[in-house]
């Protein structure tokens, strides 16, 4: 065994909980994330386990995330959404009846579906539980990420800001998974000079870089980014090896693209008869996804012919044994020279697996086997990896990110720059109160101090600023921001005058993230 493949997948949603409502649209996407990605992928975990199959992996489980797959009213919507899907499901395999390929696929997604309900009842609706269980076998580290998946450049004129993500992050990692993390995805890979010191305080090991943050590094990087760096303070840095990430997540060049698989956009939610379908789409009679897919790439035409599974299975194989000859090759070149290991870090978000790329899930299931057979690479762990190589190139790293162009102009830019005035004023503010409070002994001050932290962290995260630039739910997005900003500056007020309880009832309610949250974090 010559080198090793270091699998990262970051799992990452915004905190998004309506507890006013009984349908909300953007609630979906935690659903759909469950039922196309997260399920998916531990079936297979599960599979390559009972198969005696070696596999190892890195998987970014980000508090917001797991605040929500552990959130009852989230818990019980989502159970109704399966019923929906079953249900219209199982409407499809009748109107189908008289179309066989059709009707084949119907019944696929019945039980897709169903699998899915059996495979939540199984673990008592916690599928965190399922992820702890391959965290204690090893096959799996899971690591963290800010709090709210916060921009932390943004936050540097403020460390209080900095240092509240990252010990929030590590605290409910602790109260997820029960242990410290030693890794951290830093949100949107955003890095800035002297935010290791601040990890290292948190006993956080290594994160994660695009390629540019170490390329451009000073001194220049003896083995590119083939092998990890370390910060000044000692905290670990791995890049991303552009090649292995862009022939899976590049959907012209990439494997998704591939004329046989899914086709993501072609669903019946916008297909059919609106008043067939209009039981299971917004209540509104907005059309929307619903993961009933029956049509293939096809290719780059309006024009898709119907999907075959055997088909799409077939591919991915085939591009699974390609990407371990791929990922051998480069080991190959790169042993010539290097004096240890060479390790390849591939990074996606792990929503591509199975949602965007419905064969996903399977394709990694495939490369792992495929890989169990390769005397050249093996998957490691980034703890694994350090434990061999316990001495690395000192660096110093490239300010970064991996938006489009490697820097920060995703998150601030014309669109979205009159966030930041208003996230600086507010966290000046509770470093300012928390300093003032932090020995109050009023059960109700607490309540409204810890409220003004929530609103804070969840107006901080990086998701809003994101999606106002990419345009999509824009709206949601400014809505979110203002919300957050507005609801902080309202429980300010009570904290000189009345406390209005009921509006503080309601936040605690919708706004629940975070229970163990402490205020005096910011002291």
């Amino acid at each position: 065994m010559h080198g090793y493949w270091l699998l990262v997948l970051h799992s990452h949603l915004p905190f998004v909980k309506h507890p006013e409502h009984d349908y909300f649209l953007e609630e979906h996407w935690l659903f759909e994330a469950i039922t196309e990605c997260y399920v998916p992928l531990l079936k297979y975990l599960g599979k390559l386990k009972s198969e005696g199959v070696e596999f190892k992996l890195t998987i970014s489980m980000t508090p917001p995330l797991c605040e929500m797959l552990r959130d009852g009213v989230l818990i019980d919507k989502y159970k109704l959404y399966l019923d929906r899907m079953i249900e219209l499901s199982e409407k499809e395999i009748k109107r189908t009846s008289n179309d066989f390929n059709f009707n084949k696929l119907a019944i696929f997604y019945k039980e897709f579906f169903s699998f899915t309900k059996s495979f939540m009842e199984d673990c008592n609706w916690d599928i965190l539980s399922v992820y702890k269980r391959y965290k204690d076998s090893e096959n799996l580290e899971i690591i963290t990420c800010g709090a709210t998946h916060g921009f932390l450049p943004f936050m540097s004129y403020n460390e209080k800001a900095v240092r509240a993500q990252i010990e929030v992050a590590v605290n409910n990692y602790k109260k997820h998974f029960g242990t410290s993390p030693k890794g951290i995805w830093l949100p949107e890979c955003a890095y800035y000079k002297g935010l290791e010191k601040i990890l290292d305080e948190y006993g956080i090991r290594y994160f994660f870089t695009d390629t540019h943050g170490i390329i451009f590094g000073k001194p220049k990087p003896r083995y590119g980014v083939y092998a990890p760096v370390f910060t000044e303070s000692g905290v670990a840095a791995f890049a991303r090896d552009f090649s292995s990430s862009k022939q899976v997540w590049s959907s012209k060049e990439g494997y998704p693209g591939d004329v046989d698989y899914r086709d993501f956009y072609r669903d019946i939610g916008y297909d059919l008869d609106y008043e067939y379908i209009k039981p299971y789409i917004c209540p509104d009679g907005t059309r929307v996804f619903t993961g009933i897919k029956y049509h293939r790439v096809t290719g780059a035409t309006d024009y898709k012919e119907y999907y075959v599974r055997e088909h799409a299975l077939t591919k991915v194989e085939q591009h699974a044994k390609h990407f371990v000859k791929e990922r051998e090759k480069q080991v190959m070149e790169l042993v010539q020279y290097m004096d240890r290991k060479p390790v390849i870090v591939s990074p996606y978000d792990a929503e591509l697996f199975g949602h965007w790329w419905f064969e996903g899930p399977e394709f990694l299931y495939n490369v792992f086997k495929y890989m169990n057979h390769s005397h050249v690479v093996k998957p490691v762990t980034p703890m694994e990896y350090l434990n061999e190589y316990n001495t690395n190139q000192l660096l110093e790293i490239n300010p970064s990110s991996w938006g489009d162009k490697g820097y920060y102009g995703v998150w601030l830019n014309e669109g979205n720059e009159w966030i930041y005035k208003h996230l600086k004023i507010i966290s000046d503010k509770i470093v300012y109160y928390a300093s003032i409070y932090k020995d109050t002994v009023d059960p109700l001050k607490e309540r409204v101090l810890n409220q003004m932290v929530r609103e804070l962290l969840l107006a901080q995260s990086s998701d809003w600023a994101f999606l106002i630039t990419t345009k999509t739910a824009t709206e949601y997005a400014t809505l979110r921001e203002k919300e957050h900003i507005f609801n902080f500056l309202k429980l300010e007020s009570m904290l000189n005058g009345d406390v209005d309880i009921e509006y503080l009832q309601k936040l605690e309610s919708k706004n629940s993230i975070f229970q163990e949250i402490d205020f005096r974090i910011f002291v």
